[in-house]
């Protein structure tokens, strides 16, 4: 009997400690961090195809080549956006990490397990100071958002004269990169419907491929939007009763 009486007990005080554990997690904060690897995975991956893809389609269709001197062409920007990927995937790596760490330590039940404290000047601060970075975060993903919208335009225009070709046919449309920027107004690089690169550029996977990695990219950017956006809804929350009258006794599980 005495037994039984143990055992429930040992049963009761796992599933007790479950609870206070799983009750400690701040979900809020969670949710926003794989949000935000997510979008930055989903961005930085089909961003870093897509421009692979548009080097290819470059080369093989528009016959643009690479500069021979150290010239700044759309090649050199391409690699530039590339090490910008590869920056911002290990960058915000970290900074989920650091996001979901100060979830943590503003969690009530953090403080139940580790005894009562009070919130030190410093503390505040540092608070303060992850609002107005998430902040800026934010503010830089919208810039990359409206950014990304541009190539998914251009690509866009180019898929849909594709598709409809037969829709076209008898006009001469034609695709000129100075109008995007791509070469110098000089250089003349321009694909017409009735040439026989801009069939064989239909006809290719890079095309098609190219257009979907792109919008991609651009739903993980948006999707980091949402997720940078959601954690600053957190922050200022927890910066907000970390601050107030009952600083200490009632914080956040956001």
């Amino acid at each position: 009997m005495e037994e039984n009486m143990e055992e429930g007990q040992t049963q009761k005080g796992c599933s007790e400690c479950c609870l206070k554990c799983l009750s400690g997690i701040p979900y809020a904060s969670l949710i926003a961090t794989i949000l935000l690897y997510a979008g930055v995975a989903l961005f930085c991956g089909c961003g870093h195809e897509a421009l692979s893809g548009t080097v290819t389609i470059l080369q093989t269709h528009f016959d643009v080549v690479r500069s021979p001197v150290d010239a700044l062409d759309v090649f050199t920007m391409i690699d530039i956006f590339k090490y910008v990927i590869y920056g911002v995937a290990a960058a915000f790596f970290v900074y989920g990490i650091l996001l979901m760490v100060e979830g943590f330590f503003t969690t009530g039940a953090i403080r139940d397990l580790y005894g009562d404290f009070k919130i030190t000047t410093c503390g505040r601060c540092v608070s303060a100071w992850f609002i107005m970075l998430t902040y800026i975060f934010m503010l830089a993903w919208l810039g990359v958002t409206a950014f990304t919208s541009l190539p998914v335009f251009m690509y866009f225009n180019i898929w849909n004269t594709c598709q409809n070709t037969t829709l076209v046919e008898g006009s001469n449309l034609c695709f000129d990169l100075r109008q995007y920027g791509i070469v110098p107004i000089g250089e003349e690089k321009r694909l017409c419907i009735a040439s026989e690169n801009f069939l064989k550029m239909c006809e290719s996977n890079e095309l098609d491929l190219t257009f979907h990695l792109f919008v991609c990219a651009l739903a993980g950017a948006g999707a980091a939007v949402i997720a940078m956006v959601a954690a600053v809804s957190v922050l200022i929350r927890n910066h907000v009763i970390l601050t107030s009258k009952s600083t200490g006794r009632y914080c956040t599980r956001f």
